[in-house]
């Protein structure tokens, strides 16, 4: 089930979480601080609800840590363990972010964790995400479970998500250039900042990086002294006929292709295997494949099937992505190269202060044709005309999601794909269109 449809419980008073959140916004520190020392004497006035709970599995990353987060919830849960998430951002509901011993949270429930640390943190300072953390956490420890996932929001070093001072294990996905403006020009810098999560004695799971963002990670894990688990050398991965074998020290297990699509997935399904083992959480082999065969995890190329993919004629495809990186672009890229039998027509909407050039960049030599977009509602929304800029001139003018699907089917009849990407604001966006 799709996890963004999975609550269905009506709205407590529609506009009651909203209106939290705006008056939180509102708290927002005027001075830089740089420590968590802000969430760390809210955490203080609640009790520590940080050192309440079940092993933790902490993921960072640039690209990959939602289907790796993805992977071992479904891991776990096909073993039979109650596992609480935290992630983000949401897509079309803010409940998204917080899922609850394998439940995502109810409007009524939110609505009231939220305001009682709004009541215990009295108006001082703090960032909304720092908020949103601290009632994940609250909620977490007020409910037993075997498992408790948490991914990091930005960097790792300064995120809210790294109060957990001994996790059972951590893991690093693929590092890319990304929040520039907060994490750095270089991979070695942002490589720093997500390595901030290694902890003295506590496994740290590494995925496939580049040769930069490696040494950094292996020399921060030498100063933290964390126990770096490497891909390559302490796990491997190795293409099967329909799926892979993962092998470590404890012997080879070969597993079902992912359910999530594309390359780079095998090497998320398998951080996310190396995590659990580093964890010492027990999950049977059968548990595994059937966890990496089954993991949901919407906007990563996930095809569409309702309102909006009507508009197409019979036979065409419609995919979303919310990819929107140099990495993740270069990702799309190769999936790209994959679909050979049709053509693919990719509509992009990104946002302010990406780099839209390099993203796209794979992009433009294997698609059809390239159309810009930015929906109403998606926010902070890069222009049209910008993204036609960074194109070099290659990309159309939607301007909306449904104005390019007419354009690519007014200009080609045969049965083609067409790939929404870009940013995860507009994968948000054009999920409701679909709904």
């Amino acid at each position: 089930m799709n996890a963004v449809t999975e609550v269905t419980d009506p709205p407590v008073r529609a506009d009651r979480i909203e209106d939290i959140v705006a008056r939180l916004h509102t708290l927002y520190p005027q001075l830089i601080d740089l420590s968590l020392d802000r969430l760390r004497r809210l955490l203080a006035k609640l009790g520590h609800p940080e050192c309440q709970l079940p092993p933790v599995i902490h993921v960072a990353g640039t690209n990959g840590k939602g289907s790796t987060c993805a992977f071992l919830r479904a891991m776990a849960e096909a073993a039979g363990l109650t596992v609480h998430v935290y992630t983000s951002p949401h897509l079309v509901r803010f409940n998204e972010r917080i899922r609850v011993a394998g439940e995502l949270v109810s409007d009524e429930d939110l609505a009231d964790a939220l305001e009682t640390l709004e009541r215990v943190n009295a108006g001082a300072p703090i960032t909304v995400f720092e908020m949103i953390t601290a009632t994940a956490l609250h909620l977490f420890a007020e409910a037993p479970a075997d498992l408790c996932i948490l991914e990091v929001g930005l960097g790792g070093r300064g995120d809210a998500t790294n109060v957990i001072d001994r996790p059972a294990a951590c893991a690093i996905t693929s590092i890319s250039i990304d929040h520039r403006e907060f994490l750095g020009d270089t991979l070695a810098a942002i490589a720093a900042e997500k390595a901030g999560i290694m902890k003295p004695g506590v496994p740290v799971v590494v995925g496939a990086q580049t040769e930069a963002a490696l040494a950094t990670l292996t020399e921060a894990a030498d100063r933290a002294g964390g126990k770096l688990l490497l891909r390559d050398r302490d796990w491997h991965l190795r293409p099967e006929w329909r799926g892979f074998r993962y092998i470590d020290r404890r012997g080879a297990l070969v597993l079902p292709t992912p359910s999530l699509p594309g390359a780079h997935q095998i090497d998320n399904a398998g951080i996310a295997m190396a995590a659990l083992r580093a964890s010492g959480v027990t999950v049977p082999d059968a548990a595994v494949a059937t966890g990496i065969a089954s993991a949901t995890w919407p906007a990563r190329l996930q095809r569409l099937d309702g309102r909006l993919a009507a508009v197409l004629p019979p036979g065409w495809e419609l995919w979303l992505d919310g990819g929107h990186n140099p990495g993740a672009g270069a990702a799309l890229g190769e999936h790209l190269a994959g679909w050979t039998d049709r053509p693919t027509h990719v509509v992009v909407g990104m946002k302010r202060a990406k780099d839209t050039a390099a993203f796209l960049r794979p992009l433009l030599a294997r698609a059809a044709s390239v159309w810009a977009v930015a929906e109403p509602g998606q926010h902070l929304a890069l222009s049209v005309e910008a993204i036609i800029a960074a194109s070099g001139g290659v990309a159309r003018p939607g301007p909306r999601v449904i104005d390019a699907l007419g354009g690519i089917v007014g200009e080609d009849a045969r049965p083609a794909r067409v790939l929404i990407c870009g940013s995860l604001y507009l994968a948000g966006e054009v999920l409701k269109l679909d709904a």
